[in-house]
Formats: C-alpha cells, sequence, structure tokens
C-alpha cells in the first residue's frame, strides 16, 4: 500500500528513516513548520528554516524515492515574542507563494495566551489571502493547559472566520475533543505519538465511534520520542482489527490526497525511485 504522511518533522529525521519509511510504503511526506528546540531570535532565522524545509530537504528526501511538500507558519510555541512574530509574519509571503508550499501550518495554541490567538488569526487571514489549507495544532493537555479548553477557543475563532471549513484540519484530537470536532465541517487529525497523543489501538477506536470521512492519521514524528513508520504499523493493526483494505487506504492514502489536493500546488509524485546512498554526491 501506498500511504501519504500528512504531518511529520522530516528536518529532525536522519536518512535511515527515510529508508525505513520508503520500505514501509511511505511515498509522500507533508512537514509543518515547527519549533526546533529552542526559540528562534531574528526573523531572518524562520526564512532560513522556511527555505530549508521548501527546498533542501525536499531535495533529500527525492533521493530517499519520497516526495516532501511544507506548510509553512509561525509556530503557536513561537508567538509570545510579538513582535518577532509580526516580522517574520510581514515577511512571509514569498514562502507560502512557493509551488512546494501546500498549507499554513501548523498554527493554533500551545498555552492559549492573547499573543498566540493574535498570530493565529493573522496567519488564518494569510491563508485566505493565498487561498491554501490550514493546519491547526491544538495544546497539549498538561497541568497548566486543557486540551479540551483550547480546542473549543480554536472552534470559536474558526466559526467567527469566513473560511470553507473542508480547507481546515484540526489536528491531534483526542477522544475528549472529537466530540467537538466532528460536530463541525472541519477535518480531524488523529495523531500516533507514543505518550503524549494517541497509540494504534486508541486510534482504531475512535475511528470506529467517528469513522473514517474527514478525517487524517499522521505520526507527526519529530525529535521526540516518536515512529516516522507509524503510519504503516497503524494499517497493519487496522487490518488486524477487521478494517477492509478499501478503508485503510482511505485513511493512509486517499483522504491526505483529498485534503492537500485542494491546493493545484500539491501534485504528488508516487513513483519517485529510491536512490543507492554510495551513488550520489552530496
Amino acid at each position: 500500500m501506498i500511504i501519504i504522511e500528512p504531518h511529520i518533522h522530516m528536518l529532525s529525521r536522519t536518512t535511515d528513516d527515510y529508508t525505513a519509511m520508503y520500505n514501509a510504503g511511505i511515498r509522500c511526506v507533508v512537514e509543518p513548520s515547527f519549533w526546533q528546540g529552542s526559540n528562534r531570535r531574528h526573523a531572518g532565522t524562520f526564512f532560513d528554516y522556511f527555505r530549508l524545509s521548501l527546498e533542501f530537504e525536499h531535495t533529500r528526501a527525492e533521493r530517499y524515492g519520497i516526495d516532501h511538500w511544507s506548510c509553512i507558519s509561525v509556530n503557536p510555541k513561537e508567538a509570545e515574542d510579538l513582535a518577532l512574530a509580526r516580522e517574520t509574519l510581514a515577511g512571509m509571503a514569498p514562502y507560502l507563494d512557493h509551488p512546494r508550499c501546500v498549507a499554513v501550518g501548523e498554527i493554533g495554541f500551545n498555552l492559549i495566551t492573547p499573543n498566540e490567538e493574535e498570530v493565529f488569526q493573522a496567519q488564518l487571514e494569510m491563508a485566505k489571502a493565498h487561498a491554501l489549507p490550514v493546519l491547526i495544532h491544538t495544546p497539549h493537555d498538561t497541568p497548566r493547559v486543557s486540551k479540551k479548553k483550547g480546542t473549543e477557543r480554536i472552534l470559536d475563532i474558526l466559526r467567527e472566520f469566513a473560511y470553507d471549513p473542508g480547507l481546515i484540519i484540526v489536528d491531534h484530537n483526542t477522544e475528549d475533543t472529537m466530540p467537538l470536532t466532528r460536530k463541525t465541517d472541519y477535518w480531524a487529525g488523529l495523531t500516533v505519538y507514543p505518550y503524549s497523543k494517541l497509540n494504534p489501538r486508541r486510534v482504531v477506536d475512535i475511528l470506529r465511534q467517528w469513522g473514517l470521512e474527514r478525517v487524517l492519521v499522521n505520526s507527526s514524528a519529530d525529535w521526540g520520542v516518536s515512529d516516522p513508520c507509524s503510519l504503516a504499523k497503524t494499517a497493519t493493526f487496522m487490518g488486524e482489527q477487521g478494517f477492509t483494505q478499501p478503508q485503510i487506504q482511505q485513511i493512509m492514502h486517499d483522504n491526505p490526497l483529498a485534503f492537500y489536493s485542494q491546493t493545484p500546488k500539491f501534485n504528488p509524485r508516487l513513483d519517485l525511485p529510491y536512490i543507492d546512498p554510495a551513488t550520489y554526491q552530496r
């Protein structure tokens, strides 16, 4: 089965990961912008990061038979420095117009602060201006933050945002937030990520309860404890739990293809050859 990975952070992964992903059937990935472990101090640092994702990472992935696309944004974790965020947003248009940018994201909340909300809403308007899909990050459940309350606030903001709901995905849902997201026409994202998000069993239980329509399953693999091949493992588990091959294909291929194909930029090549690393030059 050919898998399209709709949310993964390959800039933090190794070439061995690309090889393992190719062998697991993953042929296309979408990489949202994210916090790299240290807050950036200059707008130019953001711009260099965007270019790295849009250009070099695409080239690196292609060598391993995987078509790489990007989403561009100021991640909510770096929205507290409002002056820097505003400066970055003011210079972000060329990166949103890049032919390999297929969405604005990930945007949303980290600590659910007024600064995060300003940056979130500004980027919603930028997505509309550039006719791009939107990938929204719901906050983690922590002693300081409630994912459910963050999701409720996100949905309140979206109700005031006049944009096609089919172009928006609210990501990182759990059992507590799916009842909120499923009351809307937005897409719902489920993340297979050990400890802080979902495991394959929980994903299967959610899919059984809420169905397969307008759902994307992703790994969100990054520098944390995560598995870039978790979608392939989830597909196997779905089969063991009685899901049919057409249902598994819908989740692993058809749904992500449908969501990102809403921008004409997205035209994934799913037949790229794997190049023996010994044969190419840096």
